[in-house]
């Protein structure tokens, strides 16, 4: 990996250990992100989208074996949905835990992604804890396709902006979003 990116991921990485806010890019389009564990640091992401925290947020880790530490009871059906994904995956897990207590929903459930994507995958593997990932705007607004799209009310607000990717300008989209019902339903949320 090149040093660079190896210089930001552990910029990245010092910033949310101290209950930063960053701006990332992630295997869908860019995120704001914090430490999924840090109460404080998840509220100031509310802030900074202006979001109800009763809107639950989606944090990213690099493995399936993280996800086990955040849910309760991981359902074998979730790595068969990943395995036949054509696009990143996020699935809403019921009876999360070790998270901040505003990210998981009024249900007790939780969305988690495992990325693949290079940059996000070395970030929540260097991080070593979950990562808030939301879309990084104002709630209400359209996602950003592209980092220039992003606006500067946004950035002023973040501790540290990811260098590596702001330049790519192919227009990135959203996750699938499927639900995993306690006896392995699967509700498709968006496709």
């Amino acid at each position: 990996m090149d040093q660079k990116i190896i210089e930001d991921i552990k910029n990245a990485c010092k910033v949310m250990m101290q209950g930063g806010i960053i701006l990332y890019p992630t295997d869908t389009i860019w995120g704001i992100g914090c430490d999924a564990t840090n109460e404080e640091a998840v509220r100031k992401v509310y802030e900074i989208k202006q979001r109800s925290d009763s809107k639950a947020m989606l944090v990213l880790t690099d493995s399936f074996t993280k996800v086990n530490f955040y849910v309760d009871d991981l359902p074998e059906v979730a790595y068969d949905l990943v395995d036949v994904a054509t696009k990143p995956l996020t699935i809403i897990y019921s009876k999360a835990r070790n998270l901040a207590p505003s990210l998981i929903a009024a249900d007790g459930s939780v969305g988690i992604r495992v990325t693949s994507e290079m940059f996000s995958q070395a970030l929540c593997r260097q991080f070593r804890k979950a990562i808030v990932s939301t879309s990084a705007n104002v709630s209400g607004q359209p996602s950003p396709a592209c980092f220039a799209d992003i606006s500067e009310g946004i950035k002023s607000k973040m501790d540290y902006i990811v260098k590596y990717h702001q330049d790519n300008k192919t227009p990135a989209k959203p996750s699938s979003i499927v639900k995993l019902g306690n006896k392995g339903e699967v509700t498709i949320i968006r496709k």
